[in-house]
Parts: structure tokens; sequence; C-alpha cells
């Protein structure tokens, strides 16, 4: 059995106007965990927020108790330099800090955003770097990275460089809205397959309409952002995610 379904709503599409009330009622709704999208505007096209903002809300919602527990901020890192903002997004109350594939095997080894450095980062030293502040690692893929890169990931024997989750996008990241790709599901399937107790995340396109497609191949941590923030009864959408995981699992 895979592990139980986490529904982590994007506040990509909350109400900036109000968005510490909408981060705490969307818990309140049965969200399990709250999806935060950070984008440099360079590793993708398009610009969200930083760490003072993530410090601003993070009093909105507890902390969670245990690890992946109710309340925990799951940041996606949409960003060109993963490793200069670990302790900045540690300090302003991430719990997972799910950096890129792409760019960390293709960003430099310096650990404050003012650094620089000539030694260059890898994925498997990023892992162990968040765990090293207390976080919780993800690791994401676009859809055109095959999936088949983070096998050599998962299977270190040292602990602390294996990865917390796996994020599989099912858009091209970068913004919100976008159609559910469902040509990514093979990649979902062949890592629940080769690792049935992983958590694996898909974000991107997913509603009551697509989430059965997500939980057949073996997705039990679901993001979606238009299709709760943008809902009548957030509450229900919620709850129709979380059945349509568990009753897959």
């Amino acid at each position: 059995m895979s592990p139980p379904p986490i529904i982590a709503p994007s506040i990509l599409s909350a109400d900036f106007a109000a968005l510490g009330k909408a981060c705490s009622d969307t818990i309140d709704h049965g969200a399990t965990w709250l999806h935060v999208d950070i984008m440099d505007g360079h590793f993708v096209p398009n610009m969200t927020f930083g760490a003072p903002v993530v410090t601003k809300i993070r009093p909105h919602v507890q902390r969670p108790s245990t690890a992946y527990g109710i309340g925990t901020f799951d940041c996606h890192m949409m960003i060109a330099e993963p490793k200069k903002w670990v302790k900045d997004f540690q300090k302003a109350g991430c719990d997972l800090y799910c950096f890129h594939y792409e760019a960390a095997i293709n960003s430099t080894a310096a650990e404050n955003p003012a650094d620089h450095s000539e030694s260059r980062t890898s994925p498997r030293d990023m892992v162990r770097y968040v765990h090293e502040q207390q976080m919780l690692a993800g690791i994401a893929i676009k859809p055109e990275t095959p999936v088949d890169v983070l096998w050599d990931i998962l299977d270190n024997a040292d602990k602390e460089e294996v990865p917390d989750m796996v994020l599989v996008m099912t858009v091209h990241p970068g913004f919100g809205g976008q159609k559910f790709m469902a040509s990514e599901m093979p990649k979902v399937r062949a890592l629940r397959d080769r690792y049935p107790n992983l958590n694996i995340e898909v974000d991107g396109g997913l509603s009551e309409a697509t989430i059965g497609q997500a939980a057949e191949a073996g997705a039990n941590v679901i993001v979606a952002g238009s299709a709760v923030f943008g809902a009548k009864d957030p509450a229900d959408v919620i709850s129709k995610l979380k059945r349509a995981v568990e009753s897959r699992r």
C-alpha cells in the first residue's frame, strides 16, 4: 500500500490580498499541506514571492507536530540557484524544501544569496544540505526530464542524500491554470513500482476530472490550485481529491 493521501493546495491561486487567512482557511477545509510556489524569473519565466512572504503567512498556520504532518509548508523552489536560499526559507518556516533536479545539476554551491562559488552543487549534495538544515527534502522534475535520472539518487545507500519526496510536474512549471499532462503518468507509475513507500507528488492541472489518472498511477501527494481556491466549496473538493487517492492505494 502506498503512503496516505496528502492534499496540498497551491497558494499561487489564493487571494493575495488576504493570503494569511486564505492559508488558515484552507487547512481548516481539510488540506494536509500548503504548496508554496517560489519562482525567480530565471529558472522559469515568471516571478511570485520569496522568503519574506513565507515568514508572514507562517503564523497563520500551525507548524506540523510530526514530519509530513498537517500544516507542512511544501515550498516548490522553481529557482536557478536552489542552494543559496535553503537557509532563508528554513528561517521563514519552510518544512519541505523541494528543488528542481534541472537546477541542481546546473547551479553553484554558494550557500547564501550574496555569495559566489566556483564549486558546483549536485542533487545528492542538495538533499544532504536541506536535511542538515532540519527540513524534509524534495526533488522535482520537469516534463522533459526522464524519470530514470532519479534512480541513482533514490537508490543511494546514504539516507541523508535520499529525498523524502519526488515531484513529477504535470505541466511546464512557471504558470498556474495549465492543462494536465497525462503523458507524465508513466513516470509516476515507474516511481511507485520501484519505491512503494515514497511520497510522490504531482503538480499541474489536478482537479476532480484528472485526479483519477494521477491516483491510479500511484501519486499520493496532490497539488491543486484553482480547483480548490476557485471552488464554491473548497472543503468538498479537498475531500473528493483525498477520497480518490485513498480508494486507489
